[in-house]
């Protein structure tokens, strides 16, 4: 498999805030997600950025849900997976589209802070070069592993002080 620089794989790695949300199970609230992927070796184009290549594994995408649909993104996540019956709209999406691709987990926790980009800096790791981040400053907001990273989301959040709820698909 040939994997470009720019479409590579690279390495990178604070922040607290205590909300407990625990009682509430709304997709309506605000909140922060990641949506756990496994996937078989693959070349997606993700419209204007290009080609990029996949190693087969697991991939996580981080978001946010601070508008006014709240955690209603993360429904729409999970229902473009399982339908695949729209266009893409933003990169994320091509996974959703891609037959290579299946959305295995979805683990979010209730906010209205933006931490989105924090823990994105608390997954770190083996990431997509410039894919998901295009509003902020960071190099990605996807991100690879080998094996399933549940266990290791569900402490990125922790250690931003939000409980998690879970959603296995």
């Amino acid at each position: 498999m040939d994997f470009s620089k720019k479409n590579g794989y690279s390495k990178k790695n604070v922040y607290s805030e205590k909300n407990d949300y625990s009682e509430k199970d709304s997709f309506s609230e605000k909140g922060v997600y990641c949506l756990i992927f496994e996937n078989r070796a693959c070349k997606i184009e993700v419209g204007k950025k290009g080609n990029f290549s996949f190693y087969p594994g697991f991939h996580i995408y981080v978001g946010s849900a601070l508008g006014p649909g709240g955690l209603k993104r993360a429904q729409r996540h999970i229902n473009l997976s399982q339908n695949r019956d729209r266009s893409p709209r933003w990169h994320v999406d091509y996974l959703h589209l891609s037959p290579a691709f299946r959305l295995v987990s979805v683990v979010y926790a209730f906010t209205s802070a933006r931490l989105e980009c924090a823990l994105a800096s608390r997954i770190g790791g083996d990431s997509v070069s410039g894919f998901g981040c295009t509003d902020c400053a960071c190099s990605s907001h996807l991100f690879y592993r080998t094996n399933n990273p549940l266990s290791e989301i569900n402490k990125a959040f922790e250690a931003l002080g939000l409980s998690t709820l879970v959603l296995e698909l």
